[in-house]
């Protein structure tokens, strides 16, 4: 059976098959008939240290790092560029695969294709980079004419791998995540609720469209939306509206809302959404930085899982299957849910992380009915507070502070759960301000302790990934 990939919230007049966003219906209409459950899912990793070794031998390999990946549901695989680095990598817990590229090297490559994305014919459907095979995989139906686009697109076509493939991607339209929601002319579902709202397809509405819940009681208007390029949108709900940190199991319980950090390629997720409400999906994420052109233009930066979906379900939540972390909203898809979920299904998701970042200072709602703040730091001279988006950072105690003694620096982070927040201490030599200490393990909370000679000093807060407010606790001689 040919695949397509549908997007989700576009109209018959597109001659797209209508696929996550679901033409709108009188609020009686029939739920979807009962679907076969999907297979079970292999054994889930232990996601945080698959994000722990992934994080550290990214900054220890550096330029020699090609990608890190979980193999069988169990064993995490570092690719690297230098074989002297095995040990290394053993030593982390991980098995080396020793790689011609490294990441940053296919990064590059992806990134040259994005740039000629409108040269390629309709036929070349999506790339990626892919860790395992090395490579960056170009999926086509017709593969000379992606060899074609490689060709125009001057990339190390020796770093390309064409697959042909008839998918094409389509996106999925569809205070719950999971849950449908309606528009004008769409219905869509909700991903995970923000400050004030929710985040959902930037394809299901445009900025002032007004949305109705499942239940059709006015809900709230698009505040701002993103597509192509990216995919995403936020709705400002009114009053009657509450975010929480839930997602639907569509089975009376729910996931909970713990965070929004990156899991690692390998490790299972779930997808929930409106339309597939017998249950929620689960599969594993295949790769991160996914390209997808849909008909209506191309896409960026998306997430890659063998997860199924069906019109209806764009905008939807995609969660990690254990620790709560919020991973992606609902794209496209090539597959569906009809018949249950195999192997061939493909569904691609914008990432939440990158979210967050762009529509600051609204904030993820967690466990606890809100942003997570950091809790004190107790026993420490002096406290500092601030709020990071992720990848941003800040500098404590406004800026810096002077001893005129030596002696222990000693300090303590304290961010919300589910983030990763890193604390560096920096001494100012001359101009330059050099790292005297850090500490950047892949939890919220750090702590340093330096002894240090006379001098100014000023400690850096950084947002590796995820948001929400911190306190700092330190000393000084």
């Amino acid at each position: 059976m040919a695949r397509r990939h549908l997007l989700l919230g576009i109209t018959a007049g597109t001659g797209l098959v209508l696929a996550l966003a679901a033409p709108v219906q009188s609020a009686g209409a029939a739920t979807p008939a009962h679907r076969p459950q999907a297979a079970p899912a292999a054994p889930a990793p232990d996601g945080d240290q698959a994000a722990r070794v992934q994080k550290r031998l990214r900054l220890s390999l550096g330029a020699k790092f090609g990608g890190a990946w979980v193999k069988g549901g169990k064993q995490i695989v570092v690719a690297t560029t230098d074989a002297s680095t095995a040990k290394t990598i053993r030593a982390a817990g991980a098995e080396p695969k020793i790689v011609k590229y490294a990441e940053r090297t296919l990064d590059a490559v992806q990134a040259g294709l994005n740039r000629h994305s409108r040269s390629a014919a309709k036929s070349v459907t999506s790339w990626y980079v892919d860790t395992d095979s090395n490579t960056v995989v170009v999926n086509a139906s017709d593969t000379a004419a992606a060899k074609r686009f490689v060709a125009a697109s001057g990339v190390d076509a020796a770093a390309v791998k064409i697959v042909k493939s008839a998918e094409k991607p389509r996106l999925v339209h569809d205070i719950v995540g999971g849950e449908r929601y309606w528009t004008t002319q769409y219905g869509c579902s909700v991903a995970f609720s923000v400050t004030n709202g929710f985040i959902t397809a930037g394809h299901c509405g445009k900025k002032g469209e007004q949305t109705k819940g499942s239940n059709q009681v006015a809900q709230g208007s698009f505040g701002g939306s993103s597509f192509p390029g990216d995919d995403y949108a936020w709705v400002d709900t009114n009053d009657q509206w509450t975010p929480t940190p839930k997602v639907t199991k569509w089975n009376g319980s729910y996931e909970t809302v713990r965070g929004a950090t990156d899991a690692a390629v390998g490790t299972t997720a779930c997808r929930s959404g409106g339309t597939t409400n017998t249950q929620i999906w689960c599969g594993p994420i295949q790769q991160r930085n996914a390209t997808v052109r849909y008909a209506e233009g191309t896409v960026t930066g998306l997430i890659r899982a063998n997860i199924c979906a069906d019109p209806g379900d764009s905008g939807g939540a995609l969660i990690t299957q254990t620790g709560g972390q919020a991973q992606g909203i609902t794209s496209g898809t090539s597959g569906t849910c009809k018949n249950g979920q195999g192997s061939d299904d493909q569904t691609y998701f914008q990432p939440v992380d990158e979210v967050l970042r762009l529509i600051a200072p609204r904030q993820l709602i967690t466990e606890g009915g809100g942003p997570d703040p950091g809790e004190a730091c107790d026993g420490y001279q002096t406290k500092a507070a601030g709020s990071l988006t992720s990848g941003s950072e800040a500098y404590q105690p406004n800026g810096n502070y002077t001893t005129t003694a030596s002696g222990a620096h000693t300090a303590c982070l304290d961010g919300p759960d589910g983030v990763d927040f890193d604390l560096y201490l920096q001494k100012l030599n001359g101009s330059t301000w050099t790292n005297v200490a850090s500490s950047t393990s892949p939890d919220p909370d750090e702590k340093i302790s330096y002894n240090g000679a006379a001098g100014t000093y000023r400690y850096r807060v950084h947002s590796y990934d995820g948001s929400g407010d911190y306190t700092l606790g330190f000393s000084k001689p």
